[in-house]
């Protein structure tokens, strides 16, 4: 199909019309600017344009401004489906459920850390394991692997690992009620007992940033946040557990479509009925997986805070460290939004993409029941994060949703090919940020020229008003796996 097709709707959307393919059920639409539109890849428009023709889909096949082509679904894609006659696909959340961002904020300031930086770092990579195949701090027993499933980051509290108002912070309180443990694989069980605690490979990270600019500063005050401040963010899953529970079911789905009658115009795209035996065993294995993800990243956010402590001799409360928020990227959720004036239950994907409910939202915590959620933005590890919250007009145009990130230019071998005979560990180092990793091809593979530039990504979202700028936030060290 040719992009040529695309309808330009105003700065920031693009519509990708019913007339585009055959069998469209609702139109595409896609925030990108016309800067942003020169990285916009065909297949991943293809793609919005096939999720547009899955049953029961609602008001449009959405895509962020961080866009490119995933499994199934575009990564940066939305959907939502009536319950009654609409699907639940694996492809719409992707293979590792609840990746996710949580931002932790403290009292220190850059000056502070600068002289610190380096041990800080060095501790951190030591003391947090990340990378492909790596084991973490903690051995999950039979009994207390289905804790973590069914409890989430409350097991993680519950076990030393935080505190109670952490999880007042953390989207849907860290658990999602109705996970069942009982239809998990015994591989998916053989992949996460070890992997709980841990960072992963690839985009994957523990970074310390600081506060290098406030855009609204009422916003800010109410997050807790100032210029110069040290802030951490961690962007991790659900490991190998949920890359497994995705697999086991992506082979579920495929003879669920079959069975039911639904053409699919991507295999990737293998769904069930919502109200069917299967999507609703998918969603019990989704929900525990999102919990494993959840408990994942509330013991990261325990063992920073140690390090922390150790290397600036003082107690995570008295530096001031609390959590900000945490939010998921790759989850389908069952959400009330209006449709046509009229209030529907709907099972809205998100994959690649951040809930960014309004003030007022009955989910949001009480302390930021006048803000919006909080809307956490990564970006590479060389240039810039952002924090935002929610609108009103994403609840109208997007189900509540906001882009997850910058969004990747270069696979990962053609980072790895253009990254050939350079020290990108010390190119970083020229620019002050420390990084440390477990691989050299990592290290390529993230370096800032594979991904748009955030900053760009972000925009489009803010003059968008679906989600608002708040603040931005510089890398000062990088651990990856």
């Amino acid at each position: 199909m040719s992009i040529d097709k695309l309808i330009r709707i105003d700065e920031t959307k693009l519509k990708v019309p019913v007339e585009y393919k055959k069998g469209m059920l609702v139109p595409g639409i896609i925030y990108l600017d016309k800067k942003l539109e020169a990285d916009l890849e065909p297949q991943a428009v293809d793609q919005v344009a096939n999720v547009a023709c899955l049953p029961g889909i609602v008001k449009a096949s959405i895509a962020m401004p961080d866009i490119h082509t995933g499994y199934g679904f575009t990564i940066g894609g939305v959907a939502a489906f009536d319950l009654d006659h609409g699907i639940v696909s694996p492809g719409g959340v992707g293979y590792d459920i609840n990746c996710g961002v949580r931002l932790i904020r403290s009292n220190l300031s850059k000056q502070d850390m600068l002289p610190r930086l380096k041990e800080l770092v060095t501790a951190l990579y030591r003391d947090v394991p990340a990378g492909v195949g790596s084991k973490g701090r903690i051995r999950l027993g039979p009994d207390d692997e289905k804790r973590v499933l069914l409890r989430g980051a409350r097991w993680a509290v519950e076990n030393g690992l935080g505190v109670a108002s952490d999880l007042e912070k953390t989207e849907s309180g860290g658990c999602l009620e109705g996970a069942d443990p009982s239809i998990i694989s015994k591989k998916a069980y053989d992949r996460g007992r070890s992997q709980q605690g841990t960072l992963g490979s690839g985009n994957h990270f523990l970074e310390v940033q600081f506060v290098d600019e406030i855009l609204d500063t009422k916003a800010a005050d109410v997050l807790g946040l100032f210029e110069g401040q040290i802030t951490v963010m961690i962007h991790t899953g659900s490991r190998g557990f949920g890359h497994q529970v995705c697999t086991d079911f992506l082979e579920v789905m495929e003879r669920a479509a079959g069975k039911y009658g639904i053409h699919l115009y991507d295999r990737e795209l293998a769904c069930a009925p919502y109200k069917s035996p299967e999507a609703g065993d998918y969603l019990s294995a989704m929900k525990a997986a999102a919990n494993y993800a959840w408990a994942n990243r509330q013991c990261i956010m325990s063992w920073t805070e140690e390090v922390f402590a150790r290397v600036f001799r003082a107690s995570p409360s008295g530096l001031g460290m609390s959590l900000v928020y945490d939010v998921a990227h790759n989850i389908a959720k069952v959400e009330d939004h209006i449709v046509d004036g009229r209030k529907k239950r709907l099972i809205v994907h998100r994959k690649g993409a951040t809930r960014a409910f309004p003030p007022g939202h009955p989910e949001l915590p009480a302390a930021y029941g006048k803000l919006g959620q909080p809307v956490l933005i990564p970006g590479d590890m060389g240039r810039a994060s952002y924090v935002l919250v929610g609108t009103e007009k994403a609840m109208d145009e997007t189900f509540g949703s906001a882009c997850h990130g910058a969004g990747r230019i270069m696979s990962r071998h053609q980072a790895i090919r253009k990254a050939k005979g350079r020290a990108i560990w010390r190119e970083m180092e020229d620019k002050g940020i420390i990084v440390m990793a477990s691989g050299r091809e990592t290290l390529a593979e993230e370096m800032s020229e594979a991904y748009k530039d955030v900053s760009n990504v972000v925009d489009v979202v803010h003059r968008a008003g679906i989600a608002v700028k708040v603040a931005r936030l510089r890398p000062l060290g990088v651990v990856k796996g």
